[in-house]
């Protein structure tokens, strides 16, 4: 078991030893490694942060940390939003910056290998010039270590899928120092346990991600996004679902509601209305793209959408998904010295619109400023509660919304998180939504980490 007295001393000189001055006990390096990109979560620095730059390193280090009961917490570029990098315990902050090499492409086989500091635009960059991209995008420059072991999505899941469908294969560091590999290039394998997907999603709390193995894309022929206005946020979420089931292949459909898109107005200029807004991207041939378009248009008329806009540039349509990208930022312009609390559900498609809708009639009901965006077209939303810092009585009202909300979803048959993880922030919704299969998941933790070194505190809590 972890005790909270960390032999500092010890520790310290010998990861000194083995790292140089890639190890630093700066307050300010630890405290920006307390805490992730925004949240209710107070700041819980590690004791020290090391910068490793090979798998064998990261196993060195587990080494040390495991012979004195060193909490061991993973770091990749700190944009989780649930508690996921705090260090409760303190420990030793592990961060992959420095672990940013692309080990290889295959452009034939449409994979590559990163080790685990490399991010998403990074990689998307390097592959420029193939004709592939790697399609995951969470909206951060997030690293490919973290979004693997958070199983991230972003907006173009409803097309290409989660981290889950596009990791073939991991390095991983294990709590007692070995390295394994997990998977492997193989598009499909029948051969013993899915360990891959077994630390898919883990968190840090089972080993530490050193290198992934992704899948990798064609750059489709034809691009074209658009965005369109809707009168009730009841006939965009119909948009979405009515365009779900008719199969249209659409790469991207992201729902904001008004007050989001007045946010977004306001912080990225745009030239529109802030109103319930669908924003499309259709990938494919030019004719398919076409027709993949005409058909969500109609669909959108049929529910009263209007001021159908497409993009006629790169450069536009570029300016019109940073905006969606930058909605975090435009919840603090909304309310200068705020803290935004960024929650999330996910739920089958066709309960879409009344998990949402009841959301947002109870966010008005406690008169609370927060702003609804979602990735409507795999049933993921999130609210961000924008929040004075002061104010324990508007979050409290703002936890009765969240909790409201989580439960709602889990009785449609939904999740407590479609992306942000578990981290701190949703353990008690876990059991919740698994019941006993948390008991199966807490065995699996104790034989993989019997000293609870990793990561601990985060998704099932402490022991």
């Amino acid at each position: 078991m972890i005790t909270k007295t960390f032999i500092k001393d010890t520790v310290f000189k010998q990861l000194e030893e083995l790292l140089g001055d890639r190890i630093t006990t700066s307050m300010a390096i630890r405290d920006q490694h307390g805490n992730g990109e925004c949240g209710v979560y107070s700041s819980q620095p590690p004791d020290a942060v090391v910068f490793p730059q090979s798998s064998q390193e990261v196993s060195e280090i587990v080494k040390v940390c495991a012979l004195y009961n060193a909490p061991i917490i993973p770091y990749g570029t700190g944009t989780s939003v649930e508690g996921n990098v705090t260090a409760p315990f303190g420990g030793i902050c592990i961060d992959m910056r420095e672990m940013s090499n692309i080990v290889r492409v295959s452009e034939s086989d449409l994979d590559c290998t990163v080790e685990a500091g490399v991010t998403r635009l990074q990689l998307n960059r390097h592959l420029k010039d193939t004709g592939l991209f790697f399609p995951i995008d969470p909206g951060v420059d997030a690293s490919l270590g973290g979004m693997a072991a958070t199983r991230a999505s972003g907006t173009n899941a409803v097309r290409y899928g989660t981290l889950r469908e596009n990791v073939l294969g991991l390095t991983v560091v294990l709590s007692d120092g070995r390295i394994i590999n997990t998977g492997g290039r193989a598009r499909k394998s029948a051969a013993g346990y899915d360990l891959t997907r077994l630390f898919v999603g883990s968190e840090g709390t089972l080993g530490i991600i050193t290198e992934v193995t992704l899948r990798l894309y064609g750059l489709p022929e034809a691009i074209s996004a658009a965005r369109c206005a809707f009168p009730s946020l009841e006939e965009a979420v119909n948009t979405v679902i009515l365009t779900i089931q008719s199969g249209i292949p659409v790469a991207r459909m992201e729902l904001l509601d008004d007050v989001q898109m007045d946010a977004c107005v306001r912080f990225s200029k745009l030239d529109c209305k802030p109103e319930h807004t669908i924003l499309f991207e259709f990938h494919g041939t030019t004719q398919g793209v076409e027709e993949q378009a005409k058909l969500v248009g109609n669909i959108a008329g049929e529910f009263g959408g209007s001021d159908f806009h497409w993009t006629r540039t790169v450069e536009e349509r570029s300016a019109l998904w940073q905006a969606r990208h930058d909605v975090l930022y435009a919840c603090f312009a909304l309310r200068p010295g705020s803290q935004v609390w960024a929650t999330d559900v996910c739920v089958p498609i066709s309960e879409l619109a009344e998990c949402l809708l009841e959301t947002k009639r109870e966010i008005e009901d406690a008169n609370l400023l927060a702003p609804i965006v979602g990735h409507a077209g795999d049933g993921n939303f999130h609210v961000g509660f924008v929040l004075d810092p002061n104010d324990k009585e508007e979050l409290a009202r703002a936890k009765v919304v969240n909790d409201n909300m989580v439960e709602r979803a889990l009785k449609m048959g939904g999740t407590c998180t479609g992306e942000h993880g578990i981290g701190v922030g949703k353990i008690k919704y876990l059991e919740l939504e698994h019941g006993n299969s948390v008991d199966v998941m807490r065995q699996i933790k104790k034989s993989m980490d019997p000293k609870q070194i990793m990561n601990p505190g985060k998704v099932l809590g402490s022991e």
